[in-house]
């Protein structure tokens, strides 16, 4: 056996152990992943220079337009301030508690220079396990580019400068797609996340608070709903049992003087004598009966109301 021959087999057992020592340590979880947790140096080291070899190699292919232009920087900066500020900082402004929590720690834009075409391809495809999107997913090239031109004037601009261009701007805008903080977790003046509230208590209140609209803006509307308007009825007849008893005929002239003479008759004082009591009054002739069937009409409160006030 050649020297050469032992060495490969040697090179091999080590790159076997090395692989299955890896292996274990994987399947053990002893790499940690937290991003409070930075990488080794080794480890920082390789995937740095992954990710710079992988975007160079990528931009090159991309024809970059003219980005003086002051419209596109106009554009890009509100769409900065409501999609990046929050991660890539701005003029004047501190690190903020987003920036802080990412690892590896996003670039401060406001200070450092990009080149173009590598900053269009990140912005546009992101960079996997880093925190940074694929705007690409919901920006088209002009409102990319025009991003990517205000990125690269922005290391020159002041606080004042750079909040002149945001005020100017058509804030988050790029054509269709955009959301409230455009999901970077962070948004400018009027794109902040709208709240949610998912629980029991609050759906149950929405609901009451809907009914209680309803029926204070139509009480009417209400009342019929609750109690329903009773069907016309008929006029109650004579015979009906809901039609007052008749009241007595006044008693004609004749009647009264004849009652008068008796009381006088001479068998003293008023009131008549207890042996001759006074004439009855002669039976006056009444309306007919009505021979219609009692109504089946149901008596209504109403009915009774008129009723009561008739006794």
């Amino acid at each position: 056996m050649n020297n050469t021959l032992r060495n490969t087999l040697r090179l091999g057992a080590a790159a076997t152990a090395a692989l299955g020592l890896g292996a274990a340590a994987l399947w053990a979880g002893l790499y940690d992943v937290g991003a409070d947790a930075p990488h080794t140096r080794p480890v920082y080291a390789l995937l740095d220079y992954a990710r710079e070899r992988s975007v160079a190699v990528r931009a090159r292919e991309l024809s970059v337009p003219a980005l003086d232009d002051a419209e596109r920087i106009r554009q890009g900066a509100g769409n900065y301030e409501a999609m990046c500020a929050g991660c890539h900082l701005a003029p004047g402004r501190g690190p903020t508690e987003l920036s802080r929590g990412l690892y590896p720690a996003p670039p401060n834009l406001s200070r450092h220079s990009v080149d173009p075409a590598q900053a269009f391809w990140t912005i546009r495809h992101g960079i996997k396990a880093s925190g940074m999107p694929a705007w690409g997913a919901s920006m088209d090239e002009a409102h990319l580019w025009n991003l990517v031109a205000f990125v690269r004037r922005m290391p020159r601009m002041d606080a004042a400068e750079y909040r002149d261009w945001v005020e100017r701007s058509d804030g988050h805008s790029h054509g269709g797609g955009e959301t409230a903080g455009a999901g970077s977790g962070h948004a400018g003046p009027g794109h902040a996340y709208p709240a949610h509230a998912h629980s029991e208590q609050a759906h149950s209140e929405q609901a009451d608070a809907r009914r209680g609209d309803s029926a204070s803006a139509d009480p009417a509307g209400h009342a019929a709903m609750t109690h329903p308007a009773a069907k016309p009825r008929r006029p109650a007849t004579a015979a009906s049992p809901q039609a007052a008893p008749a009241a007595p005929p006044p008693p004609s002239p004749s009647d009264t003087a004849a009652a008068s003479a008796h009381g006088h008759d001479g068998h003293g004082g008023h009131g008549g004598n207890p042996a001759h009591p006074p004439k009855p009054a002669p039976a006056r002739s009444g309306p007919t009966p009505s021979t219609q069937p009692p109504s089946d009409v149901e008596t209504t409160p109403a009915d009774h109301e008129a009723h009561s006030h008739r006794h």
